[in-house]
């Protein structure tokens, strides 16, 4: 049963903060995420200064808007302001490090089956450069517990094993997967990690610093709701003189030695709009006041309608729960009976203006619907979504 405060919560009128569309039932806030109207007018704001001025804001004001941002963002996911980079999102952050490590024949780099698609096309990209070879460990869905997880992974290590790339929140299948005991045992046998934690900040708590990873790479746009083409890219201190941007720009030969080399490089990689960056702050702040225990209670209530949405329409619907509660962030992935995904997702968001993911799956079932919550979704959302869905799947597919 939804408890008394995610009703009381959800029920405030929260998508004026949003200004989305009235006409969409919106339950996809983890593609890529909406942003307040408060940030996107900050973010319009420092567009009228840096045309009212260019050489001003690029030469003068952008790096100490720079550190500000970063300094708030640190503070948020538990690392040292030195650790991180903004990029525009985790699939730069992934090509960053991937592209900027080494790897030879008879190397083997290890994933998931659950890997985001354009990361492992980068994995594939190096290993195919470098001769390196690809393992994947194929995590079963549905799975009965985390364990699972690092058993499968574990089984695949070997004295070759030279990086592991996971999903921190896998995105078509939306598990939390148990990151942290992988970290440990591959590094007590020498091997780093690449975390791919697109869907993680705001999600989830993070505390960078404290969980070890070599590398790690968080959207600001998805679930922090800052505007489109903020992420960020940490890279533990001893690692930092591995990773170059992807774009070499001036900051490889500046004779500066007032700001980190790993900044210089990584802030100006050449013109472009750094504003996205410069909001991610102005978000995080923004969103800490919409409620009494800020970022805490928004991913609790958040977590909280998750687990009620997908409870609902499991009951409703006769359809597995195919993941336990402790795997489940602010997404919830429930398995279809077999048809076509594409033609349910255009009849979803079409005939019924219900945006949602119907996502191809080879496993229990060939397709997938995957919800959000977010602070304005109510539980009538996911009643609507349920109505639907069982006239839809009653149709002959």
């Amino acid at each position: 049963m939804l408890s008394s405060a995610v009703v009381g919560a959800s029920s405030q009128g929260w998508r004026k903060v949003w200004g989305l569309d009235p006409a969409f039932t919106f339950l996809n806030h983890g593609s890529f995420g909406a942003c307040p109207l408060t940030v996107q007018q900050r973010q319009q704001a420092l567009r009228q200064q840096l045309e009212a001025q260019p050489v001003q804001f690029f030469g003068r004001s952008l790096e100490p808007l720079l550190d500000e941002s970063r300094a708030v963002l640190a503070a948020f996911v538990g690392a040292s302001p030195a650790d991180l980079a903004f990029v525009p999102n985790a699939t730069t952050g992934v090509n960053t490090v991937l592209r900027s490590l080494s790897f030879r024949p008879g190397d083997e780099l290890l994933t998931t089956n659950h890997e985001y698609n354009a990361s492992r096309n980068a994995l594939e990209f190096v290993a195919q450069q470098s001769g390196a070879t690809i393992v994947v460990a194929d995590i079963p869905f549905p799975l009965s517990s985390p364990a699972q997880v690092v058993e499968c992974v574990l089984s695949k290590v070997s004295n070759r094993t030279r990086l592991l790339l996971i999903d921190h929140v896998t995105s078509q299948t939306a598990l939390v997967l148990p990151i942290s005991p992988l970290i440990r045992a591959l590094a007590d046998q020498g091997i780093d990690t690449l975390v791919d934690g697109a869907h993680a900040p705001g999600m989830i708590p993070l505390a960078l610093n404290e969980l070890g990873a070599a590398y790690y790479t968080g959207n600001c746009h998805k679930w922090l709701c800052a505007p489109k083409g903020a992420a960020f890219l940490y890279v533990r201190a001893d690692r930092r003189d591995r990773i170059r941007p992807l774009v070499i720009s001036h900051g490889a030969n500046s004779p500066r030695r007032d700001r980190p080399f790993f900044h210089l490089e990584f802030d100006w990689t050449g013109t472009g709009d750094p504003t996205p960056f410069l909001c991610v702050g102005t978000a995080i702040l923004h969103l800490a006041t919409l409620l009494p225990g800020g970022w805490a209670d928004i991913m609790a209530q958040n977590r909280a309608l998750a687990l009620w949405a997908r409870e609902r329409l499991s009951l409703r619907l006769g359809l597995g729960l195919p993941c336990p509660d402790e795997m489940i962030g602010s997404m919830a992935t429930l398995p279809l009976p077999e048809g076509d995904a594409d033609s349910l997702y255009r009849a979803l968001v079409e005939d019924h203006a219900i945006e949602i993911p119907v996502i191809p799956w080879q496993g229990v079932s060939d397709r997938l619907i995957r919800l959000s919550a977010q602070l304005y979704n109510t539980p009538a959302d996911y009643d609507r979504l349920a109505d639907v869905l069982a006239l839809l799947l009653a149709k002959p597919q």
